[in-house]
């Protein structure tokens, strides 16, 4: 079978229609690029060139495999390049799990970045909370998690990669909803509050008990929720109010008002990058070191 030398020594000879001249642009002698030339029409069994002592041109078997070798020499060129770019990172697969409220943070900013600067890279999304992230990480069916800490396994690494306030969302009439200035946790002692789950929003779940339980502050858990756009339905209901991430203001539920609370840590809810340490796939190794 022919080489990819073959075909390219070819191309040159039909282009330039001449030896010396295929011979110089090759930056090669011209009595091993004839002996390719000869190979090549060996191996097809056809006459590619009408070679006299002056002139070099193409048969008409020679005009039609000059297509197929331009074709072949592309491919490969492009193949040679598509699998560089997927050893450097700059192409494949990346598969990125995300939280609800990530989708309305930062997923947006993190999917720009792969468009920019990794546009051959294919993202696949999955909304999953974090304890379903963290099990199909460490399963390696996720390269990335967009999780709430922490990331208890030896086998996961995490970095912080965002920290917000927690506001309060409160139903309209509420006593609290008027107040332009930043409430107090101590505001919230003996209200009524939508809470989270222990189990299914553990996060949030113990990010309130601390926080409360530091302020010496008792609010009545009237309903436990797991997801925050949930909390957010029964505060529109009139049920309590609740404390949500910052960036629960942007779901814009009608009738919730939104307020700054005075807390001891301004940012304390974070997400977190989350990855497998043996993940050796070269895309998300790229993109974690734009992030």
């Amino acid at each position: 079978m022919f080489t990819l030398n073959q075909l390219t020594g070819f191309v040159a000879v039909a282009e330039e229609q001449h030896f010396g001249r295929a011979a110089q642009r090759l930056r090669m002698t011209q009595p091993p690029l004839t002996r390719q030339i000869q190979q090549l029409e060996k191996e097809l069994k056809v006459q590619l060139f009408d070679r006299t002592s002056r002139t070099v041109r193409l048969t008409p078997a020679g005009r039609a495999f000059l297509q197929d070798a331009r074709r072949l020499l592309h491919e490969a060129e492009n193949a040679a390049l598509s699998v560089r770019r997927v050893t450097s990172g700059q192409a494949g697969i990346i598969r990125i799990g995300f939280t609800a409220t990530s989708a309305y943070g930062v997923l947006g900013g993190l999917l720009a970045t792969v468009r920019e600067h990794l546009p051959q890279v294919d993202v696949v999304l999955h909304e999953l909370v974090t304890r379903d992230q963290i099990d199909r990480l460490s399963g390696n069916s996720l390269d990335l998690g967009l999780a709430r800490p922490p990331a208890a396994r030896p086998e996961l690494e995490s970095r912080r990669f965002r920290a917000e306030p927690l506001l309060a969302a409160l139903p309209a009439g509420h006593p609290l909803a008027d107040d332009a200035k930043p409430l107090e946790l101590a505001e919230f002692h003996g209200t009524d509050m939508v809470m989270y789950s222990p189990t299914e929003a553990r996060y949030f779940h113990e990010l309130l008990v601390t926080t409360f339980g530091n302020a010496d502050v008792q609010p009545i858990y009237v309903q436990h929720v797991s997801q925050i756009h949930t909390a957010l339905a029964l505060v529109q209901v009139g049920l309590g109010t609740a404390l949500v991430p910052a960036t629960a203001a942007r779901l814009h539920f009608e009738g919730v008002t939104f307020r700054d609370v005075r807390l001891p840590e301004p940012n304390p809810v974070e997400l977190h990058l989350v990855w497998r340490r043996a993940n050796d796939n070269p895309a998300l190794r790229a993109l974690l070191g734009m992030l």
